[in-house]
């Protein structure tokens, strides 16, 4: 069945987004990364020089794997239709504290004290490294490009749901 036009400018709208997304990420979570492993090394104060510089040059690879995997994680849910989207870019880019936690972990840091929210939520954050928001990666012009990606995947479900379907 052919898209009705408001189908077809949100899908537009949706991909703008969803490219916008992409980019973004690839662009900022390997700072992100190494920028974290630096907070949580500096507010422990207890790492030995070389243990902190292991840290860091760590840091630099375990960005660039966060950013290759969610990068990948995000084409992979864009590729699927919008019916079929079962998770929010968001909830990928929150997993990119698995690759600065692994690096903390490796250099003896303690686990943070974290709200019982957050310990529910996302039990394997010990250090409370969870992106509340895209923006949080480091450019604040991320932020509302969640909002436009909802936005727009809804105008297709609803674009959907109101075009009548006719016969075979």
């Amino acid at each position: 069945m052919t898209p009705s036009l408001e189908e077809t400018r949100h899908l537009r709208l949706l991909a703008e987004s969803a490219a916008a997304i992409v980019g973004g990420v690839a662009r900022e979570l390997p700072g992100w990364v190494e920028r974290q492993v630096i907070r949580i090394l500096d507010a422990w104060g207890r790492a030995d020089a070389a243990t902190r510089l292991r840290a860091e040059r760590d840091a630099v690879s375990a960005g660039r794997a966060a950013a290759d995997r969610v990068e990948t994680e995000l084409h992979a849910l864009f590729a699927l239709d919008v019916a079929d989207q079962r998770v929010t870019p968001l909830q990928i880019v929150r997993s990119a504290y698995r690759e600065p936690t692994a690096v903390l972990e490796a250099a003896g840091i303690p686990a943070v004290e974290r709200s019982e929210f957050d310990e529910r939520a996302w039990p394997d954050d010990r250090y409370g490294l969870v992106v509340h928001d895209l923006g949080a990666l480091g450019d604040d012009e991320l932020a509302p490009l969640l909002f436009a990606w909802g936005m727009a995947k809804a105008g297709v479900l609803r674009a959907r749901a109101d075009t009548p379907v006719t016969g075979p």
